[in-house]
């Protein structure tokens, strides 16, 4: 099946997009703040994609606070989990915020909160999911 990881820090974002993709895209979904988790996960070929939020209130790598920017830019600079689709999903949605935090991140995607069309929501991620 077809896994999901989800870096989020609300607890209703996580109910909402795990519903959309579970219910709605028949996709498996795993979620996660911990960012050594993140990692293992990203290594170790468990989700084949991951839905990253920017701002992550409670991320800490080495004892230091990381947002979703630095996250996903530590994953694609692995060579190991360099080619894993990272979509940014975010409340950052004002003019010139989509492409000055994927330049900045180096992620795949960006996806602006709120989610209100389930089906693009879907779209978006099925289109970057590794062709098997």
């Amino acid at each position: 099946m077809t896994t999901v990881l989800i870096v989020e820090d609300e607890a209703i974002n996580v109910k909402v997009f795990s519903k959309i993709l579970t219910k709605g895209g028949g996709l498996g979904v795993r979620h996660t703040e911990d960012v050594e988790e993140v990692i293992q996960i990203a290594q170790s070929g468990e989700a084949q994609i991951i839905l990253m939020d920017v701002s992550l209130g409670n991320s800490y790598y080495r004892g230091k606070p990381m947002n979703g920017l630095q996250i996903t830019q530590m994953l694609k600079a692995n060579p190991q989990t360099a080619k894993l689709p990272v979509i940014l999903v975010t409340a950052h949605a004002n003019e010139g915020d989509r492409e000055n935090l994927l330049e900045q991140s180096g992620a795949d995607g960006y996806i602006p909160k709120p989610v209100v069309d389930h089906q693009e929501f879907l779209n978006q991620i099925r289109a970057m999911l590794p062709k098997s």
